[in-house]
């Protein structure tokens, strides 16, 4: 049984990760969020006023253009890949291939990610599902529990 206050999915995947101004946290452009400037790479699968889910992927030798991600997320690593992310500058903030190896199927916090780039610099595509948490949101009523027995 579903009550009719249910949160809004938005699924844009079938439109090129393109979707219209949501809602923001950060004072970064808009334009340069993921789904705006790097939807070849950010596939949105679910955004609500709570949460956006997106799937981003990054295929070996790719580099996407200059984006943000306003709200913090927990990043579900489906496929690896060694990775170089670069500031708006052009200066170099992360090597994946320095630091130690996450193991597919694991996640990581992340905060929020001011403008960058990111070249995938290994051999196999770089694969993860990012849970951003828009803090702040209006939390959805809970679905009432069905008691089984």
């Amino acid at each position: 049984m579903r009550t009719s206050r249910q949160a809004v999915i938005r699924n844009a995947c079938a439109n090129g990760g393109r979707v219209g101004p949501g809602l923001i946290q950060q004072d970064w452009p808009e334009e340069l969020d993921a789904l705006v400037a790097a939807p070849k790479h950010h596939c949105l699968l679910l955004e609500n006023e709570t949460v956006r889910v997106l799937d981003t992927r990054v295929a070996a030798g790719d580099t996407v253009p200059l984006h943000t991600h306003r709200w913090p997320s927990a990043l579900y690593i489906v496929s690896w890949s060694d990775f170089v992310r670069r500031d708006g500058d052009g200066v170099m903030l992360v090597d994946s291939r320095a630091g130690e190896k996450l193991p597919v199927g694991g996640a990581v916090w992340s905060g929020p990610l001011g403008p960058h780039t990111l070249e995938n610099v290994g051999q196999s595509e770089l694969r993860v599902i990012s849970v951003e948490v828009k803090v702040g949101g209006v939390y959805p009523p809970p679905l009432p529990i069905l008691d089984p027995y």
